[in-house]
C-alpha cells in the first residue's frame, strides 16, 4: 500500500494494489474509489483532504512481522 499527499490539490490518494484502474466511482464530491478489470478496489482518493480530517499528520499502523516478534 502507498499513501500520498498531492498538497497542490489537497488530495491524498492511497493505493492498495499495484493493478491498473479500469474504472472509478464517486461515492461523493470528497471520496473516489477506483477499480481493476476485475471489480476489486486498486485505490482510494480523498479530494479537499485538509477540510475533511480532523489531523495534521498522516499515521499508519503496520504490524510487526512474526520473525520480528518477541519468543
Amino acid at each position: 500500500m502507498k499513501i500520498r499527499y498531492f498538497p497542490d490539490t489537497d488530495t491524498l490518494y492511497i493505493a492498495l494494489a499495484e493493478r491498473d484502474s479500469s474504472s472509478s466511482q464517486a461515492i461523493n464530491d470528497n471520496l473516489i474509489v477506483d477499480f481493476d478489470a476485475q471489480g476489486r478496489p486498486v485505490g482510494v482518493t480523498l479530494e479537499h483532504y485538509s477540510e475533511i480530517s480532523d489531523s495534521s499528520a498522516i499515521e499508519t499502523l503496520l504490524p510487526i512481522p512474526s520473525a520480528l516478534q518477541p519468543a
